[in-house]
């Protein structure tokens, strides 16, 4: 059976970061394939995503392409209202034993999200160490594994293009090209 991390967020924009926490995933845990799923709407946010559903998906796709065990899912962007993970963890269950990849500071929202108790039937739950972030409660029954320690958000990064700076080396080549394409984050 293929052990599959799903790794959900709004990636606006998808940076480094993102990419070192999956391959750090593949590596230690170890994982067969992270997917990642970009959320439509996160219910847990007061607004949506700055850059559009097709946007976010195009920069995931440039971000992914060299790395073979990375997957691409729209089944958020696909599904109407906001993407609770509980439906796309049941949705993809039948790809394999499932791995729910969070930040630390994800973990400590769990109990907002639907059906937490649910989702941890569905999947294991894998914390990166974040700087700044807690080290998860042991019973909140997570794993957690090392990922390279780059403190790095989207928040800042969307902050940065604002301000007229450039985001090259902190997002892959190909996601820097579409932002200064598309005057993404202006």
């Amino acid at each position: 059976m293929s052990r599959v991390g799903v790794f959900g967020g709004t990636f606006d924009p998808v940076h480094v970061g993102h990419l070192a926490i999956a391959l750090a995933a593949l590596e230690t845990v170890p994982l067969d394939e992270v997917l990642f799923v970009p959320a439509r709407r996160s219910p847990l946010k007061d607004r949506g995503p700055v850059a559009s559903a097709e946007d976010r998906y195009a920069m995931l796709v440039r971000a992914l392409g060299d790395e073979p065990r990375f997957g691409l899912s729209r089944i958020e962007l696909d599904r109407e209202g906001p993407s609770y993970t509980v439906d796309t963890l049941e949705a993809l269950r039948e790809e394999g034993e499932l791995f729910l990849i969070l930040g630390g500071d994800a973990l400590a929202e769990l109990p907002r999200w639907r059906s937490p108790e649910r989702i941890r039937a569905l999947a294991t739950i894998l914390v990166a160490r974040r700087p700044g972030a807690p080290e998860p409660d042991p019973s909140s029954g997570a794993r957690t594994f090392d990922a390279p320690a780059l403190d790095i958000s989207a928040r800042e990064l969307r902050a940065r293009a604002a301000r007229g700076l450039s985001l090259r080396y902190l997002v892959p080549d190909g996601v820097w090209q579409h932002i200064e394409h598309h005057g993404l984050y202006r």
